[in-house]
């Protein structure tokens, strides 16, 4: 498959005491295909898939295949334990997803030769397309161009995920997909497929037509600047779970060690929302 287009990092919707709530999660995934998302990550780092234990990934990624209509579904299946992620993999296959989403392995920061044997690990125990996930401001270790290159040859390893702002060129035979909401159009201009987004849970349209229109591009992505810094006001998902609420999506509250938005971080998400008439102001 090709992979690209706007795929939403969806957040998990909790309940009131904390647990998934798999009723708002089929509300939040209808309402995302039909506003500007091509396809879903499920259990990312948005969806706080570090603080979800195995069997409420599984119980997401089985309801996001039986509800997407089709749409593409990605999980999150990356860890710093390599056993854990060939597992994860595992299961997500079993369940009919279309691709995972591989973070490098953070913390224990392996060399050169451990971070391919980590994706070669992880892409033996399924079919479907991998997604190298490169973001060195959360995992300290970064995967450079010439290692990315290496990771190509792995036959199912067929996109990045480029959380990095230096060297943006696309590597010879993976979709290259924006990492952040402001990389996209830098992405796209130099040949990537699309992005893997926070922001279009809010202003998806808008993205869809920064592939759709590149004459208007730039234009674009100027316009919705204040969103993206919004959503990057604090750590995510805190700032795009406070701007569902706002919008009155039931999305519920964040797991520790995520904490709400503090009054000054909820102001300027709330002007951010007015700014785009996506919230009615006072």
């Amino acid at each position: 498959m090709s992979l690209g287009g706007i795929l939403t990092a969806m957040v998990t919707p909790f309940d009131e005491r904390g647990r998934v709530s798999e009723e708002r999660a089929a509300a939040l995934i209808h309402h995302l295909l039909d506003h500007g998302s091509d396809g879903l990550v499920i259990a990312g780092t948005t969806g706080e898939g570090s603080t979800l234990s195995d069997e409420e990934k599984l119980a997401l990624w089985t309801l996001a295949v039986a509800e997407s209509g089709g749409a593409p579904v990605i999980a999150g299946t990356g860890s710093n334990d390599t056993a854990h992620s060939v597992h994860l993999t595992e299961r997500a296959t079993e369940v009919g997803v279309d691709a995972v989403l591989v973070v490098t392995p953070y913390y224990n920061k392996p060399n050169r030769r451990g971070i391919r044997a980590h994706f070669e690990a992880v892409a033996g125990a399924t079919d479907l397309p991998v997604i190298v996930y490169n973001i060195p401001s959360r995992c300290v270790v970064d995967i450079p161009n010439d290692l990315l290159a290496e990771l190509a040859e792995i036959p199912n390893v067929e996109a990045v995920k480029q959380a990095r702002y230096e060297g943006l060129e696309p590597i010879e035979g993976l979709d290259l997909l924006a990492g952040n909401d402001d990389m996209l159009a830098d992405v796209l201009d130099a040949g990537g497929t699309g992005g893997i987004l926070v922001a279009s849970h809010l202003v998806g349209e808008q993205m869809r037509r920064m592939i759709d229109e590149p004459e208007s591009r730039r234009e674009i992505h100027a316009s919705l600047e204040d969103v993206f810094e919004a959503m990057s006001v604090t750590s995510n998902p805190i700032p795009v779970k406070t701007a569902l609420e706002m919008l009155g999506h039931e999305v519920g509250g964040l797991r520790l060690p995520m904490v709400e938005a503090s009054d000054a971080e909820r102001e300027i998400i709330q002007r951010a929302l007015e700014r785009h008439r996506l919230l009615a102001t006072v």
